[in-house]
């Protein structure tokens, strides 16, 4: 089977897009999976940190569906990256050209917005909704209430965490120095018992009242260039420690993002994507 694939990034974190429709492609979760799994392979195949499948909303109140597959092959709910990435896919091939796009994921709706300076994308920015708080909102299992600053024993070390889920599950630890801390103490957190559908890690530096700089373990995928969702997360955890304003610049690998924490309400964050390539790849599935 051939399949006609695009290549986008944002801030380096990675994604192959394939239209459902386009190249009428069986619509359930094994054929997904399988794909993730095949086509994310670094230096085997087409390699990304992941697959956006989009494809005909479900109902007339959203313009689009998108839905995410880590290259392990399990399904993602939300992707701050990818969302724009996705977007920026549906104008520039004439998919469907607006300004504000209505889309519809596993997380819900998501409303995000194409900057424009003479004529030319400059940016994208994201509603991101309202962040959930409680333990049974992350999900974490243990007593109901918000996790801040809550001590908690990975490998015989205590760390203190904050959960943020951003329509999918982040887990915030404050350190120092983010390029002293071992990356694979992600891991471990991400497959601990307490978290029943695994977690994204955010390591988080304060750089000062309006800039902070992380590093990112994503579920199912392992260290990332960046993370959208992940750095809003970052970004209310900070708040909610109060370590923060409401508005910050967030320095990831990859590059930075402007997020910003309306009045406790909704999270914008503001950022570019970039399309990298495009091809057929011939596959047996």
């Amino acid at each position: 089977m051939d399949i006609h694939f695009y290549k986008y990034h944002g801030l380096g974190n990675d994604y192959i897009i394939i239209n459902i429709d386009e190249n009428k492609l069986p619509d359930n979760f094994r054929t997904k999976s399988l794909l993730a799994r095949k086509l994310c392979q670094r230096h085997f195949s087409i390699g990304s940190d992941g697959i956006l499948f989009a494809q005909s909303p479900t109902s007339d109140q959203f313009d689009y569906q998108m839905q995410i597959f880590n290259p392990d092959g399990s399904e993602a709910e939300m992707c701050g990256n990818g969302i724009r990435m996705f977007v920026k896919y549906l104008y520039t091939h004439n998919i469907k050209k607006k300004k504000y796009y209505k889309i519809e994921t596993k997380a819900g709706l998501i409303v995000p917005e194409l900057l424009f300076e003479n004529g030319e994308i400059v940016g994208i920015k994201v509603n991101m909704g309202t962040p959930r708080l409680l333990r049974s909102q992350i999900p974490m299992i243990g007593p109901e209430g918000k996790v801040i600053n809550e001590e908690f024993i990975v490998d015989n070390e205590v760390v203190h965490i904050t959960c943020v889920n951003m329509g999918n599950p982040h887990c915030i630890v404050f350190v120092d120095d983010i390029n002293e801390i071992d990356i694979n103490l992600g891991r471990k957190i991400e497959i601990d018992k307490k978290f029943p559908d695994r977690i994204n890690v955010e390591f988080v530096q304060i750089l000062n009242k309006k800039e902070i700089k992380i590093r990112v373990w994503e579920r199912g995928v392992g260290e990332t260039l960046a993370c959208g969702t992940g750095a809003c997360a970052s970004v209310v955890a900070a708040i909610l420690n109060s370590k923060i304003e409401n508005k910050a610049i967030v320095h990831l690998k990859g590059g930075e993002l402007e997020i910003f924490w309306e009045n406790r309400t909704d999270v914008y964050m503001t950022g570019p994507a970039e399309e990298v390539f495009e091809g057929t790849i011939h596959i047996i599935i």
